[in-house]
Order: structure tokens, then sequence, then C-alpha cells
């Protein structure tokens, strides 16, 4: 059953698939970046702060073992002597082990941004059961991370031995060269040593970022019942969402009828279009198209213009474009002034007319 439910899942997860999964605490992390960043600290710290600290604790320990005979071993001054070197010493390390702790924060927070999910602090009795705990470490994740972690191993090592073979006659005279050039040896060294592991686990981070990205996809896909539900939940049930579409659209058809009575006139095809425009001299400076409709709408306007008088004039190519053209409650295009201007002018004149023959 789980492998038939997987195998429907084929479809790419939604943005809101994916938002929940964040807000759980599923997102897709490489623990390879925080790594990188760390050892990309650890070589900046070493660039930037050894030279003045192998510069220091060489001329410290050259004084201590110079004066080694005048050192007093009395108990207050020795445990006065072992705290101000350890204060020293702790000082530098604090601050490099503080620069790491921010390198490790950085690589998680440029992966995921800010995440918190208290769920994940929550204790499960779940974790405590060995069996499953046996299942993690000896399943195939767990022989897929064994794997994964012999490989970054066999890299990096191999990175150290092509920086470390040319240097090994250098490193066996170290014993005999004094501490200053042994501390600043070391430092040169160590710097191209990491530089040679970062080159080399860039390239690891990189591979395991992308595939962390590939499963984290896989995992959130979705089937198509699961999109549809999705789509029911944010958008509502499909024939609710119609319904309310033909109620929408009843109340503006009923809005738009209200204004025919305010038309100068109606052109129609003539059975199959049928425009209202209103135009009053003086007060529009140009025709406003306030209903338009085929077939059933087109004969509503029809006989709701016969019904208040209404002049209504067949022109079949101007009911067509200003059907196609002209947007509700907007002057019509200007390409149709022309033709309007005609119909309007002769309704005009047919009303003058008929002012005429009653007086």
């Amino acid at each position: 059953m789980a492998d038939e439910d997987k195998s429907e899942k084929t479809e790419q997860p939604t943005e809101r698939k994916l938002r929940q999964a964040r807000e759980k605490g599923d997102v897709a992390k490489s623990q390879e970046i925080p790594g990188w960043f760390i050892l990309a600290a650890g070589l900046g710290i070493i660039a930037v702060v050894s030279p003045g600290l192998s510069r220091g604790m060489a001329e410290s320990l050259s004084l201590f073992f110079a004066n080694a005979h005048q050192l007093s071993l009395q108990p207050g001054e020795a445990i006065d002597l072992a705290t101000a070197t350890a204060m020293r010493i702790g000082l530098v390390v604090g601050l490099a082990f503080l620069a790491l702790i921010v390198a490790a924060i950085l690589g998680n927070v440029v992966q995921q941004g800010l995440l918190f999910t208290p769920s994940k602090l929550e204790p499960k009795l779940s974790k405590l059961n060995p069996v499953d705990g046996v299942k993690r470490l000896f399943g195939p994740q767990g022989w897929m991370n064994f794997l994964k972690g012999i490989g970054k191993m066999a890299l990096v090592s191999i990175a150290i031995g092509v920086v470390l073979w040319p240097k090994r006659d250098e490193l066996a005279v170290l014993p005999m060269m004094e501490l200053p050039a042994v501390l600043g040896l070391l430092r040169v060294d160590a710097m191209l040593l990491m530089l040679a592991a970062l080159i080399v686990y860039s390239l690891i981070a990189a591979a395991d970022f992308f595939f962390q990205r590939h499963e984290f996809i896989e995992r959130n896909k979705m089937s198509r019942k699961e999109i549809r539900d999705e789509l029911k939940d944010t958008e509502g049930d499909p024939m609710v969402r119609a319904k309310l579409r033909q109620i929408r659209q009843e109340r503006a058809q009923r809005r738009m009828m209200a204004k025919v009575p305010e038309a100068a006139v109606v052109i129609t095809n003539p059975t199959h279009y049928a425009v209202a425009l209103e135009y009053e001299q003086g007060r529009t400076p140009a025709p406003i198209c306030i209903a338009k409709g085929v077939d059933a709408v087109a004969l509503r306007i029809r006989e709701l213009a016969e019904e208040h008088g209404i002049p209504i004039v067949e022109d079949p190519p101007l009911a067509r474009a200003l059907h196609a053209t002209a947007d509700l409650d907007v002057p019509i295009p200007v390409d149709h002034y022309k033709a309007v201007a005609k119909v309007i002018g002769y309704v005009l004149s047919v009303a003058k007319g008929r002012a005429r023959g009653r007086k």
C-alpha cells in the first residue's frame, strides 16, 4: 500500500505544501554546508589571526624556556602563572571557538533562513525505541550516510596527502629548527592543508546540497488527488465557485439592464447582438456603452428599449464591432466615433422631425 501511494505522488509540490513542510521543520538542508563554513572560518582565523598569535606564542614560550630556572615554584606564584597563561590561551581559543559557532549558524541560515520549529523540541517516546534506532542506523538511509562519510573522508584525506607528500622532507627537520621558524612553517602548512580540504569540501557540499534538495522535493511530491483537495481547501469547492460566479454574473446583468432606459440608442445585429449607448450633448464627451449582449441578453435589451421608447438602429457590422471592443460604463473606442456619430446624428434628426410634426 505504501508503494502504491508513493507511485501516485508524481506531481511537483505546491507552494502551500512546501510552506507547510517548512512549518514542520522539514526543509532541504545539507549538513555539509555548515561544515564548509566552519572549515572556511578556520582557514580565515589561521590566515588573519595566526601571524600575530604565532609571534606572541613564540616570544612567550622562548622567554618561558629561557628563564625556566628563574621561575618560582611556590604554590601561590605557580598558580598565578598558570592562571595568567590559561586566561591568555583561553581568550584566544574562546574567540576562535566563537567564530566557528557563528560560521556553523551562518551555514544553516543561508540554506533555510531563520527557522524555529517548537515541534522538533517536543520529546517523543518513539525516538527512545531501540528497535527503531537500530533500523535507522542499519537501514538504507543509515548505510547511505555511512558510505557518504567514508567517501568524504577519503577525498579529503587524498587532498591532504597531495599537499603533505612534497613537504615530507621539511617536516622531518622540524625538531632541529628554532621555535619561531617552526611556528611559521606550521602556519603555512596548516593553511595549505585547510585550503586543499576546503576546495574538495566545496565540491562535496555542493553535491550534497543538490542531493538534499532533490530528496526534499521527492519527499514532498503530491498525488493528483492531494492537489485537487488542496485546491478545494484554498479556493473552495468547484461547484460552489461556479454557483458564486453565476450569481455575480446575474447581478451584474441586472445592473446593466437597469441602465438600458438611460440609453440614447440601441444598435443591433439585428437578432444576435445589441449594444446600448448613452449620449447627451454637453454632458457626455463621447458615447458610453452601458449595456451589451448576444442572443437572449440582446433580445432583452431590445425589449427594454422598445418598452421605454429608446430608438433601435440596425447596423450589423457596427453592432458586432462595438460588442467586441467596447467596455461597459466607459466611452467607446475612438475608432468607432465616426460610425456612431452618424447613427446618433440620424436618431437626433428623426427625433427633431417628430417634434416638428407634433407642433
